[in-house]
């Protein structure tokens, strides 16, 4: 008898909210109280969106999302917390989960509620959904089906190849997928048309 399939929720595919994006934004200056509105499209078109209120005026530092959900209204507040950067420049801004007390960086919107990835079961990532043979695939020939992408990161603008004279790790890592994108020749895609 077949194994009867799952479908998991896949963090992939639900809305989330991210420090990087809240920064990016200028959401997370010091002494602010900013209002303002996320939103979240798929080929052009909105799919969805929230308000929120993002207060580094007073402590705690605080998120307010304000939205609905299946009909049903959503008003409820999210802690930013912050450590010192191991630099020794600044600070590092986390979510913390109202659920799960965890430090994080992203929220995802699963049952309602945007919260920790750990606040969720049966809940996984697109890459832990695939088959081995897609993952031998995958690690043989995905620097190939990404040199593109690798090379538009390579050469964006605020990319940092080096720090202190000395090559970044994430720089040496795409050279790295470069060289092996270019180092895979025809006889071995050959062999593999015919796994």
């Amino acid at each position: 008898m077949a194994k009867f399939p799952t479908f998991p929720t896949l963090y992939d595919n639900v809305l989330q909210i991210s420090i990087k994006k809240l920064k990016e934004f200028g959401y997370l200056e010091k002494n602010k109280v900013i209002t303002s509105s996320l939103h979240w499209s798929r080929n052009g078109e909105e799919t969805a969106s929230i308000s929120i209120r993002v207060n580094t005026f007073t402590e705690p530092h605080h998120i307010e999302l304000i939205y609905n959900t299946n009909g049903e209204p959503r008003n409820y507040k999210v802690s930013l917390v912050t450590i010192p950067s191991n630099l020794g420049k600044g600070k590092i801004w986390y979510f913390l989960c109202p659920h799960t007390h965890k430090k994080c960086r992203k929220l995802y919107l699963i049952g309602g509620y945007f919260l920790h990835r750990e606040a969720f079961t049966g809940c996984m990532y697109e890459s832990q959904t695939v088959s081995k043979h897609y993952r031998f695939l995958e690690n043989t020939f995905g620097a190939v089906f990404k040199t593109e992408r690798l090379y538009e990161q390579l050469y964006s603008k605020h990319f940092t190849k080096y720090y202190k004279g000395k090559p970044t790790k994430k720089y040496l890592r795409i050279l790295e997928q470069l060289k092996k994108a270019e180092n895979i020749d025809e006889r071995e895609l050959f062999k593999m048309k015919y796994l």
